[in-house]
């Protein structure tokens, strides 16, 4: 059964500060910025949630599969989101064999505040997919924005981060190697 809206954004809003309380899970390593990544569920499909393109039309994660894909979940109230936002932009740009992914986890006024977001911000790498059901957060079981998903070109998920990154640097890129 799927997590209530209410008790998914009081998840939220707890882990949304970039501070995971604690020593990583045994799955788990931390990371210079404060990023924790879970190797946990590797091998995991990709579920078949739908949410919204940038047009409003329902798609899948299937409609991404052929390239790795980077998904990230995100909002534009999440601080450590909105900071991690224009480094996903420049990895967008940089790496063409690399399908970047942001999905916006606001519920109210999403389409308008979105697209405005990456207006506002000169996004222009990266396109403003919606889950105004927070569909996405409750089949991934998600509790924590950001959190990153890499997925390789079957739609097998490599491993997942929580909190949020830079992904310019070498230790992004050595870990989205590991889709290829």
């Amino acid at each position: 059964m799927r997590l209530s809206i209410a008790f998914l954004l009081i998840l939220i809003i707890a882990g949304c500060d970039g501070r995971n309380a604690g020593a990583p899970a045994a799955s788990e390593q931390a990371l210079p910025g404060g990023g924790k990544l879970d190797r946990s569920k590797a091998g995991r499909a990709a579920p078949d949630t739908e949410f919204l393109d940038p047009d409003g039309e329902k798609v899948t994660l299937a409609a991404f599969s052929g390239k790795p894909l980077l998904l990230n979940l995100w909002a534009t109230w999440c601080a450590p989101c909105v900071a991690e936002m224009p480094t996903l932009d420049a990895l967008a740009a940089r790496d063409p064999g690399l399908q970047v992914l942001a999905v916006s986890q606001d519920i109210e006024g999403q389409e308008e505040k979105v697209a405005g977001f990456f207006k506002q911000r000169n996004l222009s790498r990266i396109e403003p997919y919606r889950d105004p059901q927070l569909s996405l957060m409750a089949d991934l079981k998600a509790a924590v924005l950001p959190t990153t998903i890499l997925y390789d070109s079957r739609g097998r998920e490599v491993w997942r981060m929580t909190g949020a990154a830079d992904w310019t640097g070498k230790d992004a890129a050595r870990l989205l190697a590991e889709a290829q």
